[in-house]
C-alpha cells in the first residue's frame, strides 16, 4: 500500500506554512514569516513546496488546513484556498485546530504542552496537551482565557511543562514564569506554527469533504461585534 501523502497549509497567524508529509516523512516544507498578505504568497509556496518535493497537487491524497483560532483573514485564506483545491481536484480535507497543531510541535517533549496564541487586550487562546512517547493528548479545549488565568494553571503543574506559540514568549516573561525550573519555552524554531505539524496532528483523523470545511474563530468577528453593538444600542 502507497504511503499517505498530505498537503498541509497554516495561515492562522503571521508565519504561512506549507508542507507535504507521508507517515514516516517531511517531503517538504516552507515557513515564512512574512510582510505580505498571505493571499499572496500562500498558492506560489504551495506551486514551491509540491516541486520541491517532486510530485503534483494529483499526487496528494488529501489536505488539511489550521482552522483556527488565529488571524481572521488569515484563517479564512487558508481554508479558502484548501476548499477551493479540494472542490477542483476531488480531494478530501480537513480542519484542525491551530493550538493542537502547535502541541505537535513538541511531539518529542515529555510532560504539559501549553499552547497560547494572542487574542486582544490580555486575553489568549489557550489549551493544554500531554506529550508523551511521542503521542499528544488533548487535555481541555480550544478556550480564551487572560493571562493571569493561564499563569495561575501553568503554575498547578508539578511536571514538566513547555509552552508553544506566538505569546508563548510573552507569557514566559511575566509572573516569575522563566524561573521556574519545570517550565520550559520553545525554541524559536518550534515556536510558531508548522505545517508539518499540522500534517501530523491530522494522520489518525477522519477526513471530510470541502463542503464541510470552515474557519474555527472562538471569538466575534469585528462584523459580528458591530452588529451585537448596533442591537444592543437599538433595544437600550
Amino acid at each position: 500500500m502507497n504511503a499517505l501523502i498530505l498537503l498541509g497549509i497554516d495561515t492562522s497567524g503571521k508565519t504561512a506554512s506549507v508542507a507535504v508529509c507521508d507517515e514516516e516523512n517531511v517531503l517538504a516544507q516552507t515557513s515564512v514569516l512574512t510582510r505580505l498578505t498571505h493571499s499572496q504568497v500562500i498558492m506560489p509556496l504551495c506551486s514551491d513546496v509540491l516541486r520541491n518535493a517532486g510530485i503534483s497537487l494529483n499526487n496528494v491524497d488529501a489536505m488539511v488546513v489550521s482552522s483556527g483560532p488565529g488571524s481572521y483573514t488569515g484563517l479564512r485564506i487558508g481554508v479558502s484556498a484548501v476548499k477551493a483545491m479540494s472542490f477542483a481536484m476531488k480531494k478530501k480535507c480537513l480542519g484542525v485546530s491551530t493550538l493542537e497543531s502547535l502541541a505537535y510541535n513538541m511531539r518529542g517533549f515529555h510532560g504539559v504542552v501549553c499552547t497560547v496564541m494572542k487574542a486582544r487586550l490580555n486575553l489568549m487562546y489557550t489549551a493544554f496537551f500531554t506529550s508523551h512517547m511521542n503521542v499528544i493528548t488533548r487535555i481541555f479545549d480550544d478556550t480564551i482565557l487572560t493571562e493571569e488565568d493561564i499563569i495561575s494553571r501553568i503554575k498547578s503543574y508539578h511536571g514538566d511543562i513547555v509552552l508553544v506559540g506566538d505569546a508563548a514568549a510573552e507569557l514566559y516573561s511575566k509572573d516569575g514564569l522563566s524561573e521556574l525550573e519545570n517550565v520550559n519555552l520553545a525554541p524559536p524554531h518550534l515556536r510558531l506554527q508548522l505545517a508539518s505539524s499540522l500534517c501530523y496532528a491530522s494522520f489518525d483523523k477522519q477526513f471530510g469533504t470541502a463542503e464541510t470545511l470552515n474557519a474555527e474563530y472562538l471569538q466575534a468577528t469585528k462584523a459580528e461585534k458591530d452588529l451585537i453593538d448596533e442591537l444592543q444600542a437599538k433595544n437600550a
